[in-house]
């Protein structure tokens, strides 16, 4: 099982560095770096490609691709590719080890499947040129292979898990799916474009209930910067994303701070409480931090890291608890470990 838990180790590490490498990537606009797939102008890097680049270049200054964007784009895509084939491996060594506790065969090959899925959607945001859905399911792809190599990681480690009402279970896995929801929306604020929609605080234009359009802003099928009727999307319905985006960050933080009083209350689960609200102050005052300071692109890749580490850390959190029937407290560590 060594192996194994190695193997999951170094695919949790190295997803954590796609899913901000990427980040990064689309933060500094170098998303069409290389216009084609999985090359680079049919080339495997872009110093092969250094003649095509130059052309592009000359032709539109300034725009998508350049030399530096297109080494961004690549390296993304060697990271990504590194993390597949390693995937692939763990699913195949934990369906070796399918006997032994913790091996969880059936979630590593769900794995493979998302990780193939996610080549597709990050073909797709190349090949059709940065669709705001196909860049938000990825971005998404990335947090689901990042939460299930989480729950995994833990498994295989054994980790100690305890018994809590039912209650308090539901109450974390609420907290997830409350957060999976934020995460999208920031997904779809930051593939619009729409961080600095509004750029005061805490209102919108000067207004708690600003002008916004929002069946332009949640229309799932159309290009970025238009509309669904083929228009450029106007400044409401970019207000609109934004501010759905920032109520949700209200709803959800707030959900979540009252989570961790929840898991405070139980003295096994203090320190998860502890995480949890660190990881929620930290992500809020990075969002707080890019609006004010007009979004500098280190602080919108560390907004971006944030969400990942609040994944973690609820993850982590659900995996720990285990509902009891009987409804009894949590009892101290030495006598709650019930993991199964």
């Amino acid at each position: 099982m060594k192996a194994l838990r190695r193997m999951i180790l170094a695919a949790l590490g190295l997803t954590l560095i796609v899913v901000v490498f990427g980040a990064y990537v689309r933060l500094s606009d170098a998303g069409l770096g290389c216009p084609d797939w999985p090359g680079c102008y049919g080339h495997p890097t872009p110093a092969h490609a250094a003649s095509q680049i130059r052309e592009a270049e000359a032709l539109q200054p300034g725009g998508p691709v350049s030399v530096p964007k297109a080494w961004k784009e690549m390296i993304h895509r060697y990271l990504a590719a590194s993390l597949g084939l390693l995937i692939i491996a763990l699913a195949i060594q934990s369906w070796r080890k399918r006997r032994e506790p913790g091996s969880a065969p059936m979630v590593a090959t769900s794995l493979v499947g998302v990780v193939v899925f996610q080549g597709l959607l990050g073909k797709w945001t190349v090949t059709l040129l940065l669709k705001p859905a196909i860049v938000t399911g990825h971005l998404l792809g990335g947090l689901t292979t990042l939460g299930l190599l989480v729950w995994l990681a833990l498994r295989v480690c054994q980790r100690e898990r305890h018994v809590v009402p039912a209650g308090l279970l539901a109450a974390a896995r609420l907290g997830l799916l409350l957060l999976a929801v934020q995460i999208a929306l920031g997904g779809w604020t930051s593939t619009n474009y729409a961080a600095l929609a509004c750029q005061d605080l805490p209102r919108c234009h000067g207004s708690w209930m600003p002008e916004a359009d929002f069946a332009n802003a949640f229309h799932v099928v159309r290009e970025l910067g238009m509309d669904a009727d083929g228009g450029l999307l106007s400044q409401q319905a970019l207000t609109a994303i934004h501010w759905t985006h920032r109520v949700g960050a209200l709803v959800a933080g707030s959900y979540l701070l009252l989570l961790a009083g929840l898991l405070a209350r139980h003295r096994a689960l203090r320190g998860h409480a502890l995480m949890l609200a660190l990881a929620l102050g930290l992500q809020l005052g990075l969002g707080v931090a890019n609006v004010l300071l007009s979004l500098p692109l280190p602080l919108a890749v560390a907004h971006n890291a944030g969400a990942a580490l609040l994944l973690l850390v609820l993850v982590a959190i659900n995996h720990t608890l285990v509902r009891d029937p009987a409804l009894r407290p949590v009892r101290g560590s030495s006598n709650a470990n019930a993991y199964a």
